[in-house]
């Protein structure tokens, strides 16, 4: 039994010891007997320098210190001589974007010139230096078909400019006043 299992063992390596790809192997060693493969030398590596650091006089722009800097300024330009005025009280019209209210039409009394504004379902009256809208606008002058106002906007870096804008008068309005 034992030489059996020894024949069997010595048979099967027999088998895998064939000439089976020799053919290949010789087909191979043909085409590749005149290639002589080059490959070229690595890059030359330059040494590492090292650049010193010589900011140390300079704040660090993480530090807290740059940071409350910057809280500082941005408070500052929120007070600023551009900002609007919080403390004075707000007139009925600024409660409403301004893109809701419409002029109506005009009115004179006494040589002042009025604007009728409509806002919801009531109509309110105003004059130079009243205020509209939501941007703390304020009206700097009154023709026939607008008015124009100047609204203070916050960009974003926190600081107020100015914007000129103009209320037109309501076409179909001003049609039923004719």
């Amino acid at each position: 039994m034992r030489n059996l299992a020894i024949i069997t063992a010595v048979l099967f390596l027999a088998a895998c010891g064939g000439d089976e790809h020799q053919d290949l192997k010789e087909e191979l060693k043909n085409l590749t007997k005149d290639l002589r493969g080059r490959i070229e030398p690595l890059p030359v590596v330059k040494p590492y320098e090292p650049v010193p650091y010589q900011a140390f006089d300079l704040p660090d722009p993480f530090g807290p210190a740059k940071i409350e800097l910057a809280i500082a300024a941005a408070a500052k330009s929120k007070g600023g001589a551009n900002g609007p005025d919080t403390t004075r009280p707000k007139e009925p019209l600024e409660a409403y974007p301004l893109e809701s209210l419409k002029m109506v039409g005009t009115l004179s009394q006494k040589g002042v010139t009025y604007a009728l504004v409509r806002a919801d379902s009531s109509v309110h009256r105003v004059k130079a230096g009243n205020y509209l809208g939501q941007n703390f606008g304020i009206i700097t002058g009154i023709t026939d078909n607008q008015i124009n106002l100047k609204e203070l906007v916050q960009d974003a870096s926190g600081d107020w400019t100015e914007r000129k804008i103009a209320l037109q008068i309501a076409e179909a309005e001003a049609a039923k006043g004719r």
